[in-house]
């Protein structure tokens, strides 16, 4: 039966990373970096999905009528309702003028 040459390899390549010579420096940076890489990339693209989803939720409007959700700004796509300047004319902040507007609290008393 032939022997694998498996350890012979093992042995020549921690020679390799072991030797103080450019080449097995190369190999250690080289290895550094694709670690590096691998372990940074999935942080890097998460936070890049997580940037264009705010971005998109920021662009995104309702129609009043409908309730529809789109990117559209002049006209709901869905029912054609207009949507104002561009803004979310149909939300009710935008509707209530609250500058001369009492609230009365009275307290009641259960016995």
């Amino acid at each position: 039966m032939q022997r694998s040459n498996t350890w012979i390899w093992l042995l020549l390549a921690t020679l390799l990373l072991l030797a103080p010579g450019p080449l097995g420096r190369f190999v250690l940076d080289l290895v550094g970096g694709i670690t590096l890489v691998l372990l940074l990339l999935p942080l890097l693209l998460g936070a890049a999905g997580f940037v264009a989803w705010q971005v998109i939720q920021k662009r995104l409007l309702t129609c009043p009528a409908c309730g529809f959700t789109s990117m559209a700004t002049d006209s709901c796509p869905a029912c054609g309702t207009p949507f104002g300047d561009g803004i979310n004319a149909g939300s009710p902040v935008d509707q209530l003028d609250v500058s001369n507007v009492t609230i009365d609290v009275e307290v009641v008393e259960d016995n």
